[in-house]
């Protein structure tokens, strides 16, 4: 197995499969990747563009090419010394009629051998719900829906299987009431079937007998019964009232209620992936669970076809440090003691001061902290306060982003998730009546305290345990407790207190082993599993959308309430990653990014021109006057959607787009309006996905058209273009600083497809889009001198000719930068600030990161994105004392204290340093 040095994220779908990424193999080899990190592989829903809608997970993906696909793809990477890392989903699976185990569990409910797989509320207060399962999937009413027809009876012959549909969706009838429907038939084979269905109830193995029924029934409905059966379905027919009664009749004797998308908020009773009602939870710290879902990856990891994995969304799972572990160990022992080490990434979100327990047996997290880390190095904090009262002047909102999370997680906990709240409430009052000295508390009492607290919560979620919380946990909770009673009244102070003991506060093997401690264990569990869905919807999926000060600082692991950082705080944090976790993942680009990572570099400049984009955007607004409207008495858009959409447009307009190309401009326009429509359904505040307000948006998509194509906007569109123009040059330069970074300190650095080249895209569905590899690979072959790549940086391959060079020597010196110390480098002079340098060593071995940051007024109107060596001026840089060449140049460059920057960052924007006796020929 060949070691982890870079990664390579492909996201495989119908449209690019595995053995489409054979013939790259070769591409990403030369470009000095070592690992293809994969999107989930085993078997989605049909057509799912993503994979993280798994239906089986017993088997490869057929849409991608099945396991035979996998396995070449594995071999034509194993030939090259390279690696395949999956990415694997332990959280969830898809609702679907295609979904095997789902499908059981509707037809046999509690009786399913596979009800306890999914976390499902059987047990449920209301009466109507008792051991039923909320399927919130009808477009309307129930009564609506059952009398337009669109719940239709039906009989699958060839399985035997008698079904409900609506639309797409597909629901089975339990067996039993087979027996209503055969004994209409009037045959006397099909009666003797209704009897041995009737008789399920009350038989030992029901399941079982069933697989022989419906093979009996499938028989016999290949002669003439199969008349006498679609005869039957007529007596069942919503087109008459009496057909009409008896299929509602027929429905509520299912193990399952179908209701209206509108009702799933407030009562369903199985949890969701965040608040997706088409993707239900697992319960994979359930042993059997655990086993069933991660069967095929077990074989596929001690077959050699995979190198290493990346779990999703590892806070969803009920107690992600027991499952990493128990991951660790299975892949350990599965692969033996003398085999390499096998990775192990989670993806988390971490908040400011919050860090990756060590004790979970990880690699680290897929390296959105790291992400944030650059974001905020590139920021210029005297850019904050301008960029702040232009946003608060102009939208009207708080420039508090956590005044914004706080609302939005309140909007949360009462609209997406209420159910997940409300669920979570009751099994705290039940708590509370099992002592006496808890029975007073009342169910208004509990919501009140309860909320307040997860309003409050200053990280997604903690990990208590058996043995209370670590002092990090412990931290977080009382800074929530603290939070909480600045909201609640000091009546309710004692329900927090006796929350906080009931959450963790008092270990739980402090209680007497029973049903009172399985309880309160279980809802711990469902405490940190509902944190952290209020924390993603509330942060990214909301105030990311309402805020926007600087929209490069909203996204993905990012903290907005937090603009810059200084250098040492960078060094610091890039010391700790090589203490805590040097193989864990760093990224500044992924499939859940909101704005690639050179539009986030070119907005940053932003922060160094405040006052001047301030201009800019009063100038934009004044010259829009004419394409706006009045909706609903309110001007549309509002003045902080349109303040988004300029940096939107600023951020992502494409190089060389010019302002009168009109077939250029619609086809921007198009990607954009399919990020104006998320984001304003996102907000939550004159839009949503659960009521959209058509009126508004259509509005709001009017002004955009009109803005991107009208002739009346062209002026507009001029004054866009010239303010992307003066800023695009340095923005390139901070993204070549950014790929520098990402790729030389400690960690291992992550490209996602198609990054090589300038990376401008939106949010889904936009930074997912085909990638032109054709294109790429010639570029890499040609080999331009960087003289002449600097001369047409706008066509982005001299990113990717960087990319490859520093990968590249990566690759020769492995351990240097897998296990090399890190050390910040001293630089004097009077642009000292504006520089990144750092040296990583291993043995007698070196590498010596040079970057720019903040860079504009070094750069000024320079067309290309190299500072002009001479405005450096006196700066100056202390290297160690030994021979030095440049990865980038080939050329041996002077070595000692007080080496002047301005001779080191003269042919390139920015460099790489090695010791000579390493350094081979350039590529």
């Amino acid at each position: 197995m060949v070691e982890l040095r870079a990664t390579v994220r492909l996201q495989f779908h119908a449209g690019f499969s595995l053995d489409d990424a054979v013939p790259l193999v070769d591409y990403f080899a030369r470009l000095g990747i070592s690992h293809i990190y994969a999107s989930p592989l085993l078997k989605a829903r049909p057509g799912s563009s993503h994979g993280y809608d798994v239906i089986d997970p017993t088997c490869v993906n057929p849409e991608l090419g099945g396991e035979p696909a996998l396995r070449r793809l594995s071999a034509a990477l194993h030939q090259r010394d390279m690696g395949l890392i999956m990415d694997i989903v332990p959280n969830h699976m898809a609702v679907d009629s295609a979904n095997p185990w789902w499908q059981d569990v509707l037809e046999w409910g509690a009786a399913s051998p596979y009800a306890g797989f999914f976390d499902i509320t059987w047990r449920s207060q209301d009466e109507f719900m008792r051991d039923r399962l909320l399927l919130p999937i009808l477009r309307s009413d129930y009564l609506e829906v059952l009398k337009a027809g669109e719940i239709q009876l039906m009989f699958d012959a060839p399985s035997g299987r008698f079904f409900f549909t609506h639309f797409d969706h597909r629901m089975p009838l339990a067996m039993a009431c087979y027996a209503e429907i055969l004994q209409r038939t009037g045959t006397d084979a099909l009666a003797r079937i209704a009897d041995r269905c009737a008789a399920l109830t009350e038989e030992f193995g029901a399941h079982a007998l069933a697989v022989q029924i419906r093979q009996d029934l499938a028989a016999i409905a290949e002669d003439e019964s199969a008349a006498a059966i679609q005869q039957a379905l007529q007596h069942f027919d919503p087109g008459t009232a009496e057909g009409c009664q008896r299929l509602h009749g027929l429905l509520e004797c299912q193990h399952y209620r179908l209701a209206s998308w509108r009702t799933a908020n407030d009562d369903i009773n199985w949890r969701r992936f965040f608040d997706v009602n088409e993707l239900v939870s697992l319960r994979a710290e359930q042993p059997r669970v655990f086993e069933a879902t991660h069967s095929k990856i077990f074989e596929l990891v001690e077959a050699g076809i995979i190198d290493g994995l990346r779990i999703d969304h590892i806070d969803g799972l009920a107690n992600p440090r027991a499952y990493c572990r128990r991951l660790r160990r299975r892949v350990d022992r599965l692969l033996g003691s003398e085999h390499p080490h096998f990775p192990i990434h989670v993806e988390k979100i971490l908040a400011a001061d919050e860090r990756l327990p060590l004790d979970w047996m990880v690699d680290g997290t897929t390296g959105y902290e790291f992400m944030n880390r650059i974001s905020l190095l590139q920021h210029d904090p005297n850019g904050q306060t301008d960029l702040a009262e232009l946003w608060g002047s102009l939208s009207g909102r708080s420039i508090d982003f956590t005044e914004e999370v706080r609302e939005a997680r309140g909007l949360v906990l009462s609209n997406s998730l209420a159910a997940d709240f409300e669920i979570l409430c009751q099994a705290l009052l039940r708590l509370a009546r099992c002592s006496l000295r808890t029975r007073d508390l009342t169910l208004g009492a509990i919501r009140r305290a309860l909320r307040a607290l997860i309003v409050h919560y200053p990280v997604y979620r903690t990990y208590t345990n058996v043995c209370a919380r670590s002092a990090t946990d412990q931290y977080f909770f009382d800074r929530a407790l603290a939070g909480a009673r600045t909201e609640l009244s000091s009546n309710d102070w004692p329900v927090l207190e006796q929350i906080d003991r009931w959450l963790g506060g008092e270990p739980l093997h402090a209680s007497p082993p029973g049903p009172k401690r399985r309880v309160q264990q279980r809802l711990l569990s469902r405490f940190h599993q509902l944190t952290s869905p209020v924390a993603a919807k509330a942060v990214e999926d909301t105030a990311c959308y309402r805020s926007a000060i600087l929209l490069s600082r909203n996204d993905v692991g990012f903290d907005p309430q937090r603009f810059s950082a200084s250098l040492d705080w960078f060094h610091s944090q890039c010391i700790e990653q090589v203490q805590r976790f040097p193989l864990g993942l760093l990224t500044t680009a992924s499939h859940d990014h909101k704005r690639g990572e050179d539009a986030r570099a070119r907005l940053a400049v932003i922060s160094e021109h405040a006052p001047w984009f301030g201009i800019q955007v009063r100038f934009w607004r004044n010259l829009a006057e004419p394409l706006r409207s009045v909706v609903h008495d309110q001007p549309a858009p509002a003045p902080a959607d349109e303040l988004m959409l300029y940096q939107t447009l600023f951020s992502s307009w494409p190089l060389g787009l010019s302002a009168d190309d009109s077939s250029g401009c619609a086809a921007f326009a198009e990607r954009v309006l399919a990020w104006q429509r998320k984001a304003l359904r996102e907000a939550k505040l004159r839009s949503s996905w659960a009521a959209p307000d058509d009126a508004y948006e259509e509005a709001c998509h009017d002004f955009l058209q009109r803005l991107m194509t009208g002739h009346e906007a062209v002026e507009l569109r001029r004054a866009l273009v010239h303010a992307v123009e003066l800023a695009a040059c340095n923005g390139a330069l901070n993204s070549l600083s950014q790929c520098l970074l990402r790729m030389t300190a400690p960690g291992v650095p992550d490209l996602y497809q198609g990054c090589e080249y300038w990376d401008f895209s939106m949010v889904d569905p936009d930074n997912r889009r085909p990638v032109d590899y054709a294109l790429r690979e010639m570029s890499l072959r040609q080999s331009d001198p960087v003289t002449d790549l600097l001369r047409q940086w706008r066509d982005g391959h001299i990113k990717q000719w960087l990319i490859t060079r520093v990968l590249n020597a990566r690759r020769r010196q492995p351990e240097l930068f897998r296990q090399g110390s890190y050390q910040p480098l001293t630089v004097h002079g009077r642009h000292a600030d504006r520089l990144v340098a750092f040296c990583r060593r291993h043995g007698d071995q070196l590498a010596i990161c040079i970057a720019p940051r903040l860079a504009a007024p070094l750069l000024g109107d320079s067309e290309v994105p190299l500072i002009p060596a001479q405005r450096w001026d006196d700066t100056l840089i202390d290297l160690p004392a030994t021979y030095l060449t440049s990865v980038l140049t080939g050329e041996a460059v002077a070595s000692g204290p007080a080496v002047l920057v301005s001779e080191l960052l003269s042919a390139v924007p920015v460099n790489l340093l090695v010791t000579t006796q390493h350094q081979e020929s350039t590529p």
